[in-house]
């Protein structure tokens, strides 16, 4: 089946299930930086009540989970086999959505962590799927990036790095605890990166491209020398915070950085 062919397959019996209001295609099938081995992400918006029964009984292969299984603002989904290819759906209360929506406006969210995400997910996700996913069936709005939130979120996540990183100073660097440090150079790392994205105004859906999209790819180097010496993981910190200071700063609009300086 051809692609177009599939995606309309797919799109018709999920629009079709009880509850069902919209759905939108994600990820990097909808921004067309996938590879030929990339899953199919779609989401389904819904108001009130969604039964993922009713999904289960389309008869794809694969785990369905029950709505709220992957947290508050994620919400759940299903990771399907179908015709061949690699499928996930995610559940979207549009109730939710529109909450997280008007938050950002205002310049608020939270974190929340998630499975397979090292510094957790920001609320403003899903508001960044509406900007960035193509809406298959349904109405759905396609927000721009909100100036309150460009200017709220970079210190909130700046700080969340920081702080790690002064943990892992203080509780493994003395010690020489290589895979603990490791772990808290990876975490503050996309943290950092969250921050730079936040201040040029764009959106993130996933970590999969953070660090290269947010010019911190190098700390792949940093992580590679690291020694269980002491002396040497203090450095490592003291560069790690030098870059992430020197990438935010890079990133915020020069106005801003002319501001901070006067």
């Amino acid at each position: 089946m051809e692609d177009s062919l599939f995606v309309d397959h797919v799109a018709d019996r999920i629009a079709d299930l009880p509850g069902v209001l919209a759905v939108s295609l994600g990820g990097s099938r909808a921004t067309g930086t996938h590879r030929p081995d990339s899953d199919w992400d779609f989401a389904l918006y819904y108001r009130q009540r969604f039964d993922p029964d009713d999904l289960r009984e389309l008869g794809w292969q694969g785990t369905v989970s029950e709505v709220g299984g992957w947290g508050g603002v994620f919400n759940g989904g299903a990771w399907l086999d179908i015709n061949g290819r690699r499928v996930d759906v995610h559940y979207r209360n549009l109730d939710v959505v529109e909450h997280e929506l008007a938050e950002a406006q205002r310049g608020r969210f939270h974190i929340e962590p998630l499975l397979f995400h090292l510094a957790g997910i920001p609320s403003y996700l899903v508001v960044a799927e509406l900007a960035i996913n193509r809406t298959l069936r349904g109405d759905m709005p396609h927000p721009d990036y909100p100036q309150l939130l460009r200017e709220t979120a970079p210190p909130i996540w700046m700080d969340r790095a920081h702080m790690t990183l002064e943990y892992a100073r203080n509780a493994y660097a003395g010690s020489g605890r290589l895979t603990e440090l490791a772990g808290a150079l990876a975490i503050s790392g996309a943290m950092t990166a969250h921050a730079v994205l936040a201040a040029r105004g764009e959106w993130v859906t996933n970590e999969k491209r953070l660090l290269d999209r947010a010019g911190l790819r190098d700390m792949d180097e940093l992580i590679m020398g690291l020694q269980a010496e002491p002396s040497v993981l203090e450095e490592m910190i003291d560069d790690a915070t030098q870059r992430f200071n020197d990438a935010l700063a890079q990133a915020m609009p020069k106005s801003t950085a002319r501001g901070e300086h006067q």
